[in-house]
C-alpha cells in the first residue's frame, strides 16, 4: 500500500478527469478511423479509387470535437472534464441536444481509478505501468460496448506493455508474463474452436484472445485463471439477467470485452486476496 496523502490523491483524481477526457476522444474516434483505413485498404485491393481521398483530416487531434447533433464546434470552456458536463446539465450549449453520459462516467471512472493507483502504489514506476492499465481498460471497455470491437492498436499495446513491466518482476516473474500471455491467448483459442465445432457459431472475436493474452503477460498464469473466472461469471450474470428482463434475445451476441476489462482493473488491486482465497495462491 503506497503513503499516498490527500493532496496527492486528489491530483491524481484531477489528472484521471483529465486522462478520462483523452480517454474519451480515443472512444469516440479510434473505431472510426480505423473503418476508414479498412474501407482504404479494400479499395486499394480492389484497384477502386480512394473514396475518402477528398475527405478532411481526422484522428485523435483534428478536426475540434463538435456536437454530433448540430455540429457546432465545443468551446474549450465546455470541455472541461465533469464540471463543464454538470454546467450544462448534460445539453449542447447551442441546440440543447443531449450529451452522452458516457463522457462524464469515462472521466469519473477515470478520477477514480486514478486516485486508487496512488493510494495503492504511492508516487512509484509501478503506478505510471498501473496508470496505463486502467486507462487502455477503460478505452476498451467503451469500445468493445459500443462497437462489438477490441482494437489490435490497444490489446496488443496493453499486451507488450505487460511484458515491459514484468521485466523487473513488478506484477509478475518475467517468465510467468510470457506463459501467462501464452495461456491467455491459447484457451479463448481453443474454446472458441471447441465451440464453433460443436455449433458452427463464432463464441468470441480474436480481440479476446489478445485481451487475456495481454491480461496473462500483466499478472502472469494465475491472472488468466482468476481473470477468466471474474469475466466469465460477470458476463455469465448479465447475459442471464438480460435474458430474464427481455432485455437480450436468446441467440443476441454479447461483447466479452468490458467483462475482461473488469477482471484486468480487479487483478491489478486484488489478485493476492482474490488468489488466496480461491486455491492459497498457485506454487505458493
Amino acid at each position: 500500500m503506497g503513503s499516498a496523502t490527500i493532496d496527492m490523491l486528489i491530483a491524481a483524481g484531477l489528472l484521471g478527469a483529465v486522462l478520462g477526457s483523452f480517454y474519451n476522444v480515443v472512444i469516440a474516434r479510434l473505431p472510426a478511423m480505423l473503418a476508414r483505413d479498412w474501407q482504404q485498404q479494400a479499395e486499394q485491393l480492389l484497384e477502386l479509387p480512394d473514396s475518402t481521398a477528398a475527405e478532411p483530416r481526422f484522428n485523435l487531434v483534428v478536426p475540434r470535437s463538435r456536437c454530433p447533433h448540430c455540429q457546432s464546434a465545443v468551446a474549450a470552456r465546455d470541455n472541461i472534464p465533469l464540471l463543464s458536463f454538470a454546467l450544462l446539465r448534460g445539453r449542447c450549449r447551442h441546440c440543447r441536444g443531449a450529451i452522452s453520459w458516457r463522457y462524464p462516467a469515462v472521466e469519473l471512472a477515470s478520477a477514480a481509478l486514478a486516485a486508487a493507483v496512488v493510494w495503492q502504489f504511492g508516487l512509484t514506476g509501478n503506478a505510471l505501468f498501473a496508470l496505463g492499465l486502467v486507462g487502455i481498460s477503460l478505452i476498451l471497455l467503451a469500445i468493445d460496448a459500443e462497437h462489438q470491437l477490441l482494437p489490435d492498436a490497444l490489446t496488443l499495446g496493453l499486451l507488450w506493455l505487460g511484458l515491459i513491466a514484468n521485466l523487473d518482476g513488478r506484477f509478475a516473474a518475467s517468465g510467468d508474463a510470457i506463459v501467462g500471455a501464452v495461456a491467455g491467448y491459447g484457451a479463448l483459442w481453443l474454446l472458441f474452436w471447441a465451440v464453433k465445432w460443436l455449433t458452427g457459431r463464432d463464441a468470441m472475436g480474436y480481440g479476446d484472445f489478445k485481451y487475456l493474452a495481454a491480461i496473462g503477460a500483466w499478472f502472469g498464469l494465475e491472472g488468466v485463471l482468476v481473470g477468466l473466472l471474474i469475466a466469465a461469471t460477470l458476463g455469465s450474470l448479465v447475459g442471464i439477467g438480460g435474458r430474464l428482463c427481455g432485455a437480450l434475445g436468446r441467440y443476441q451476441e454479447v461483447a466479452f470485452g468490458p467483462y475482461l476489462a473488469i477482471a484486468a482493473v480487479i487483478l491489478l488491486f486484488f489478485q493476492p486476496l482474490l488468489s488466496s482465497w480461491l486455491w492459497g495462491g498457485l506454487g505458493g
